[in-house]
Parts: structure tokens; sequence; C-alpha cells
């Protein structure tokens, strides 16, 4: 069996020392540069220790102060058995993370919950993925692999980019948390992600465009399905917070818009409101993309 890496060795021995109540709980820890020092690592292991332990929720950053042991301390009593960890693989904890973050929302998401959900100690994550952060883009990419393109794309430009607009609409729909993870300006190593990118060059990329231009129709597309998909969790979190549905949140705030409406000032929000017009977040994507490939079409004939 392959030997843990040198900052998970480091970040069980702090640990060890926590649980053993040599590190008390409000106590500081040694500091990336004393790690450093105390086991002969570079500035950049001891970092990964420190991320590490953060994770596992065995400490935390306080302002001025540095980094202190978590109050209470994790109990040993409480810590998963060790011989979960024996069956783990990359693909069930990627699993059990999208199942955490899709029923309690990617706030809830640490690599201590997804050891939790999986029944394994939280350190023996890291011998699959190095982290939250690359956890979340495996996460990602997971739900995009479902969501497969098929191998002969529709005759026009045009429903090809509905075509895919519209599954990476399904994927947000049924994921929440997944816009807040995907970024419109910085590429991530997302090989299924890419998939979608390179049908909607290949798409548009004869008609005429520099490929400049077909690269910006490619990120206007992805930002707009994107930016109208962010609000998908913050409604389904305020729906299971107060118990109401969008419509039924808008009718008990009728009496707030009352005296703006009475006051005249806004007519067309008046009729708006008069004609009972039903918010349907659906509704407003696939308007809004209609008009987004009306505008294209200017471009790509």
């Amino acid at each position: 069996m392959a030997e843990d890496p040198p900052y998970l060795r480091i970040a069980a021995e702090l640990k060890r020392r926590i649980e053993a109540g040599e590190l008390t709980p409000g106590s500081r820890v040694p500091s990336v540069r004393g790690i450093a020092a105390e086991f002969g690592v570079a500035m950049a292991t001891a970092t990964r220790v420190v991320a590490a332990l953060s994770d596992e929720g065995l400490v935390r950053a306080v302002p001025r102060v540095g980094t202190v042991v978590a109050t209470p301390a994790p109990s040993r009593r409480s810590a998963p058995r060790r011989d979960a960890s024996a069956h783990l693989t990359r693909d069930r904890v990627v699993q059990a993370a999208i199942d955490l973050a899709d029923g309690a929302g990617f706030a809830a998401l640490s690599m201590r919950t997804v050891a939790a959900e999986l029944g394994v100690p939280t350190m023996s994550l890291y011998k699959h993925v190095r982290g939250r952060e690359e956890l979340a883009l495996l996460m990602a990419d997971a739900v995009f692999a479902r969501h497969r393109l098929p191998a002969v794309p529709p005759p026009t430009w045009r429903a090809q980019l509905e075509l895919v607009a519209r599954m990476q609409w399904a994927a947000y729909r049924a994921h929440p948390w997944l816009p807040s993870i995907v970024s419109l300006t910085r590429p991530q190593p997302m090989p299924n992600l890419l998939h979608h990118a390179e049908w909607v060059m290949r798409a548009l990329e004869d008609h005429g465009q520099r490929p400049s231009t077909v690269f910006q129709a490619h990120i206007t597309l992805f930002g707009y399905v994107r930016g109208t998909a962010v609000n998908i969790e913050p409604e389904v979190l305020a729906e299971a917070d107060t118990g109401l549905s969008a419509d039924q949140w808008v009718e008990a705030q009728e009496d707030l818009f009352g005296p703006a409406i009475d006051s005249g000032a806004f007519p067309a929000f008046t009729r708006m409101v008069s004609e009972s017009f039903d918010f349907d977040l659906d509704e407003v994507f696939e308007f809004g993309l209609q008009r987004l490939l009306d505008g294209f079409a200017v471009l790509f004939r």
C-alpha cells in the first residue's frame, strides 16, 4: 500500500495532538513557518497541512491571532471506523459530495461532512482528492458528464445552440449548487464541460466570422445560461426556509408594493401586476434564450 504523502502524515500528527489534549481548544497551532521548521518540509507542504486540518474542522483562522484549535475539539470516540475507507474510491467521494450538495446546498459541503456521509475518517479523502476546491470541480464535471451531447448534431446552428443551452439549464435545475462552481472568467479543467464549448464553436465556425467572434458568442451563451441559473439555489433555499413558493411570497408582500402602485409613479409595473403575471424562471430562461439567438442570427447566417 502506498504511503500517505508528507502533508497528510504531518496533519495526522497534529490531529493526534489535538485529540490527546496536547493542543487545547482555542490554543494556537504551529504556524505554516513553524510546521515547515519542525517537520523539515517546504512551506507549500506546510500550507497544505493547515488546509487539511481546516477542511476537517479541527482548526480555524482567527484575525490578528492566527490559526487555533476549533472549539469544541472533535472526540476520538466519534471518529468513524477506519476499515470503511478501504473500499473508498474517487467516484464514491464525488458522488457522496454531489448527494450532499443536492440535499443541503453547497455551503454545507466540507471534507468533513463528505467523510461523515461515507462513514470514513476525513483524512482518508485526501488520498483521492486534494481538497474541497478540487472536489467541487470533480463534482461539476461529473454532472456535465451525465448530460451528453448527441453524436449527430441537429442540422442548423440555432438548433444546436438551443440543445446545448437547454442541456446546461437542465443540469443547473437538477443541481442548484452547480452555477456557483462554474466560472465564466477563469477556465477550469473540466473535460466534460469543454465538450459543450467545442459543440457551440463547431456549430458557429463555418459562418464567415472570425474565431474570436465565435468564441465571444460561446461565452455569451454560456454566461447567459449560467447567469440565469444562479438564481435557482437561492430560491430553493428560500422556499425551504419560508415554506413559500416564489408566487406565494410575492402575494405575501402585496401590501408592501401597494404604496408604490398607488403613487402612480410606476405605470408599467402597475399594468403588469394588474394582469396577474406569474413569474416562472423556466419561461424567463426560454424567452431570453430565443432573443439571444435572434441576435446571433445577425452574425451567423
